[in-house]
């Protein structure tokens, strides 16, 4: 793919295709070919990822932020969790994360609750409203990728969730 989003069919000189080893990345350049297509990759997709971000919040519900649906989907993958936890996840500060809270609890989507552990903290989760809603948009989210990808064999899919998995983690250091 190309910056414009779509395969146009031609691969940059240097860049290996699939299943061609390439060339260590060890103390090479950025200016390598392989760092080149991985820079305009990653920026097709994460420019995807931010309009599709916000149509997914719009499905969750029409008031829905955008910004406010990755602090639904991780509720939703890992429970109740402070609000100090979830700022630090998607690293805003606090009184972000308070305002983008507070609007959620307006919609109906989550509710907050003592912390058992500190009396003086609060615990984040999903109303069941939320979650219903939550659930609803991600279904339909791998419906169209399972869609998009249906030409693809399983190992692939497979493959590429590995290597997105350990490029998430690497940027976590």
């Amino acid at each position: 793919m190309h910056e414009g989003g779509n395969d146009d069919g031609h691969r940059d000189a240097g860049v290996p295709g699939p299943g061609v080893p390439g060339p260590g990345v060890a103390g090479t350049g950025v200016d390598q070919p392989a760092f080149l297509a991985l820079e305009r990759e990653l920026t097709v997709l994460l420019r995807r990822a931010r309009a599709s971000q916000g149509e997914m919040a719009r499905e969750v519900h029409p008031d829905l932020e955008s910004s406010a649906y990755g602090l639904l989907v991780r509720l939703d993958e890992c429970g109740k969790q402070r609000a100090t936890e979830l700022a630090a996840y998607i690293g805003v500060g606090k009184a972000t994360m308070s305002r983008q809270l507070r609007a959620l609890e307006e919609l109906g989507l989550v509710a907050r609750e003592p912390d058992p552990a500190d009396g003086r903290a609060w615990l984040v989760a999903l109303t069941q409203e939320g979650h219903d809603r939550v659930r609803r948009v991600r279904e339909a989210r791998r419906a169209r990728y399972a869609g998009r990808l249906a030409d693809w064999d399983s190992r692939e899919v497979t493959e590429l969730a590995r290597l997105l998995h350990q490029l998430n983690r690497g940027m976590e250091k």
